[in-house]
């Protein structure tokens, strides 16, 4: 026999949490009831991140480290005060979203084993004009906490100059976040472009310890995701919880914070105390949000030096002013990166111990990689995510490079 729900009284409204003491987090041992907990303990703060837009639902009925898909369309079987919201995508389709407005729905998406807030940058009022331009800085492997702290602070500091606030947080895994609040006078290919001229100017300003390059053979350093301001791209928010096995938070800071925090210090259980304590740094968020007008005037300059426009992800339709949209390595010339794939995998753990294989099979080739050789990519189907692998070889001498296998 199922045990039984567990039924909470949220701000008038009934949720019931069903099998509220199954584990999603092995290691840390919380259940889902401590996750439900979680977010009614940061509701207010979850609430300024991903409240009254729509969310993508990224849920892990079987916890972390097992199987969990993209849920874009709102279950049918929901309460009636569960609001939704029709988007159309690129691709032509169209899906009404799960758009939370207040702790009760947190909960009820929660109970979804949903561990993670993925709201799109649109209120459900206005689903063509984005609020907020994402900075997403995703560190190449090798890259450690301080080189991100310093592109973090070039970016604070491009943003001053142009007349513009970020407001930081963690990511949860490797990464930083940075948020602008904008008004809702342009369209996302406005937005998009306002975001790369961003991210060349990062990169101009310290081209050694960041990039704006789309293609991972041609990164180093950190890479300023410039396409996370695409339509129908969303990232985690504020308060979110991560598929970790510390559960760890991707956590809004002060910007005076940002030296001596350490990432790993913020979980399910340390944040709902911080909360408690300090309050929300993101609670002045929405009071005066920015013009992109500087920005895309430097985009202007920009494309009149000879930066057009530069690669979509590749399930976009090719955009006009568009580069070709092919990997370096794969280009008609000679080669520039001589990539190998050894890796293909449903899950990541799999693909990872096929690179141990190959390594193992070949190490006078593993002797030369560098971290950022190693590509780990997880691509995106239209329900669940799966990883590949691939090699960079341009540090390994032609006479020990492997084949493919």
């Amino acid at each position: 026999m199922p045990p039984a729900p567990e039924l909470l009284r949220v701000g008038g409204r009934e949720v019931s949490v069903t099998n509220p003491h199954k584990v999603l987090f092995p290691d840390a041992g919380h259940t889902k009831l401590d996750l439900v907990r979680y977010y009614l303990a940061v509701a207010e703060g979850a609430l300024r991140g991903a409240g009254g837009r729509p969310n993508v639902l990224v849920r892990h009925p079987n916890g972390v480290g097992e199987e969990f898909f993209y849920q874009k369309r709102a279950p049918t079987s929901r309460p009636d005060w569960i609001e939704v919201v029709a988007l159309k995508f690129p691709s032509g389709r169209t899906a009404e979203e799960i758009v939370p407005r207040d702790a009760a729905a947190l909960a009820w998406m929660a109970n979804l084993a949903c561990l993670e807030l993925h709201p799109h940058p649109v209120r459900a009022e206005q689903l063509d004009h984005p609020d907020e331009l994402r900075v997403d800085l995703d560190p190449v492997p090798g890259v450690e906490w301080p080189q991100l702290r310093e592109v973090a602070r070039v970016v604070q500091s491009v943003l001053g100059d142009l007349g513009l606030r970020g407001w930081i947080k963690t990511s949860g895994s490797r990464g930083i976040h940075v948020l602008v609040r904008i008004q809702q006078r342009w369209q996302f290919p406005e937005v998009r472009r306002a975001a790369l001229a961003l991210a060349r100017e990062v990169e101009r300003r310290a081209p050694r310890l960041a990039t704006s390059k789309w293609w991972k053979e041609e990164r180093h350093g950190v890479f300023v995701d410039y396409n996370q301001n695409a339509k129908d791209r969303t990232v985690c928010s504020a308060y979110s919880v991560r598929p970790t096995r510390d559960a760890r938070v991707s956590t809004p800071i002060a910007w005076d914070e940002l030296e001596a925090c350490d990432p790993a210090d913020f979980t399910l259980v340390t944040v709902p105390r911080r909360f408690a304590k300090l309050g929300d740094p993101h609670s002045g968020i929405d009071a005066n949000p920015g013009s992109l007008d500087s920005l895309l005037e430097l985009s202007a300059r920009q494309e009149k030096e000879g930066l057009g426009d530069a690669p979509w992800p590749p399930h976009y339709r090719k955009q006009a002013g568009e580069p070709a949209r092919v990997q370096p390595s794969k280009a008609r010339r000679t080669p520039k990166f001589p990539l190998l794939e050894v890796a293909k995998a449903k899950k990541k753990e799999d693909a990872l111990a096929e690179l141990e294989r190959w390594k193992s099979a070949h190490p006078e080739a593993t002797r030369h990689l560098e971290p950022a050789d190693v590509l780990i990519d997880a691509m995106r189907g239209r329900y669940s995510t799966w990883t590949r692998i691939r090699i960079n070889l341009q540090h390994v001498p032609e006479p020990h490079r492997p084949a493919a296998p």
